[in-house]
């Protein structure tokens, strides 16, 4: 069994929403169309990690959903979704201080659901907006259908590469893990025999990212 695989590239997307990207100085993002970017490097054969921020002034209040749309659209399978935090000796720090907006320092993780400052939106809606978006992009059903977005536009590069004794195991582990005992096993055949029948070069690819997501799962669980 021969398949071939993907390197990854990470991007700081940060956010669809234009007036927040002009907020954090993204202005590099705000120039381009974001979901073409991520397809033509998809395209190249990359797998594009994507990292988001929500919580900035500037964020409408429908910005869950604007980030649950692109990210699904666009097939960015791992989504890092952070709460905006403001981090000592930054511009966003020193605003806020000047603003009296600092409520406690923070130790740079973004992603254990947490704010440090006053936030325009109101606290708790940003908190349960983080967390539901988060269960949302990993629950099975949304997780496998973002893998078949990427799997659209990815083109594998290269020669295809002989599967280890220890792939061909992680692999057979992942049939019994994904394939039965998880309760997304429906979606997980589904994407497993759809890869194989239509992009069989792709399905090492799909069973990797089927595997990342068991971990996220817990992860976005645990928020």
């Amino acid at each position: 069994m021969v398949e071939a695989g993907f390197k990854k590239v990470f991007l700081g997307i940060e956010t669809p929403s234009v007036e927040s990207l002009e907020e954090c100085g993204k202005t590099q993002n705000r120039k381009r169309d974001l979901a073409e970017a991520v397809r033509k490097l998809q395209r190249a054969g990359l797998e594009v990690m994507g990292g988001f921020i929500v919580g900035f002034d500037s964020d409408p209040r429908d910005i869950f959903a604007r980030q649950f749309e692109f990210i699904q659209r666009t097939g960015v399978v791992t989504a890092m979704v952070g709460l905006l935090n403001a981090l000592p000796q930054t511009g966003l720090y020193k605003r806020l201080a000047r603003e009296g907006r600092i409520l406690a320092e923070t130790y740079g993780n973004n992603t254990d659901a947490a704010l440090n400052f006053v936030t325009r939106l109101e606290r708790e809606f940003l908190l349960a907006g983080y967390r539901e978006l988060m269960r949302k992009l990993y629950s099975p059903s949304n997780y496998y259908r973002r893998i078949r977005a990427f799997l659209g536009s990815f083109e594998p590069r290269g020669p295809a590469r002989r599967l280890s004794a220890a792939d061909a195991k992680a692999f057979v582990r992942s049939l019994w893990l994904l394939g039965v005992w998880h309760r997304g096993r429906r979606a997980y055949w589904g994407l497993f025999w759809s890869t194989l029948l239509a992009s069989p070069r792709k399905l090492r690819s799909a069973v990797e990212l089927s595997i990342l997501g068991y971990h996220f799962r817990k992860v976005a669980g645990d928020l």
